[in-house]
């Protein structure tokens, strides 16, 4: 194969220690992924046999190459498609996956990087138009300033498993199903097995899901209280409130928080081990708040490589006129962080019951 080399990209984690994770070239050729970093770049050579579970992502503007080295899952994000077709020419022919991403494929989980041994109401009156409703979208989500001290945002995560970068716009754009084989896919199979609906009917996952006009995740924040807890938040912008109702109609099934909890597990510890864990167990938790919007959510207890102890992740996802509002955490220790996570869930529903209380992230 003659060489292909790809410019614009940023790599989390870092590929080895200390050197820089932007700006990244790639150059792709029979011998490896060479790897361009920094300013006045530094070259690393990976071998191709040293390489696997290739994946290409595409979003609406965006793309994302996740390759797995040395028990590591990286993730290499470029702001261009310009090298997209020959990306996916390559990942194929390398045996990888190529993927659109979906609407819950950017649900929000959080990662307890501090425990890793390896690595670290009605909202149709508020909006005018396209600028207002992604700037509300934008203010919505957590912020440094809406949790107790102590907490910090940070940058290099396994949070990129499951979600988008922070402060990225993903518009609504036209999604293909995933391959069959894919851990997305899957964890979709586990979650309508566990609700008892079918694939063409689900709208978490499933063929009768739309798309938000508008999502944007929170930076991660972390804290070492409480054993370590990361938190982030994604909100998402429908078109009509009806879109909005739908899914919590299905979200209101009994449940719901345990399934969810649980096949964005399955997809956060896939993407750190490299094999599909098809965890079982959870329960359904409803965050005690005095805000008035729809919440429901779950927890799930998982175990990570490198990781002695036992983690917790919960997902509560709560919604009102055309924002649904995601949180999640994983916890060291579960049920004493669950007042946080209540508390947490509160902010997102005053956020979107009364824009005035916007995040200052």
């Amino acid at each position: 194969m003659s060489a292909l080399e790809s410019p614009g990209w940023s790599v989390r984690p870092g590929f080895a220690p200390h050197t820089p994770t932007s700006p990244v070239r790639l150059v792709f050729d029979e011998t490896g992924l060479t790897q361009l970093a920094g300013v006045y770049p530094e070259s690393l050579l990976t071998p191709w046999e040293s390489i696997s579970s290739l994946e290409l992502v595409r979003s609406a503007r965006t793309m994302a190459l996740f390759a797995t080295v040395g028990g590591v899952r990286f993730r290499w994000q470029n702001a261009s498609l310009e090298d997209f077709e020959d990306l996916r020419a390559l990942v194929l022919a390398r045996g990888g996956l190529v993927r659109r991403r979906r609407r819950r494929a950017g649900a929000v989980v959080v990662v307890l990087v501090v425990l890793l041994a390896s690595s670290a109401g009605t909202l149709a009156a508020l909006f005018g138009h396209s600028n207002d409703e992604l700037g509300l979208v934008r203010r919505a989500n957590l912020g440094l300033a809406d949790l107790p001290p102590g907490f910090a945002a940070v940058g290099a995560s396994v949070l990129s498993y499951v979600t988008s970068l922070p402060g990225q716009v993903i518009t609504s754009t036209p999604t293909s199903a995933p391959p069959a084989g894919s851990d997305f896919a899957r964890a979709a199979r586990a979650f309508q097995s566990c609700l008892g609906v079918s694939n063409a009917v689900d709208r978490v996952y499933g063929r009768a899901g739309q798309l938000p006009d508008y999502q944007v995740s929170s930076s991660v924040f972390t804290s070492n209280d409480q054993g370590g807890v990361q938190v982030a938040s994604i909100a998402q912008y429908y078109a009509s409130t009806d879109m909005v109702a739908r899914d919590v109609a299905e979200m209101s099934r009994a449940g719901f928080g345990a399934c969810f909890a649980r096949s964005n597990a399955d997809m956060l510890v896939s993407g750190v081990s490299g094999t599909f864990a098809s965890l079982t167990g959870g329960t359904s938790f409803t965050p005690s708040t005095y805000a008035r919007a729809w919440a429901r959510g779950g927890v799930v207890t998982l175990r990570l490589p490198g990781v002695v102890v036992p983690l917790h992740l919960v997902m509560v996802v709560t919604a009102a006129g055309h924002y649904e509002l995601t949180l999640a955490a994983l916890v060291a220790r579960w049920p004493s962080t669950r007042g946080l996570v209540s508390d947490l869930v509160n902010t997102l529903k005053v956020r979107m019951i009364a824009p005035s209380a916007s995040s200052a992230a």
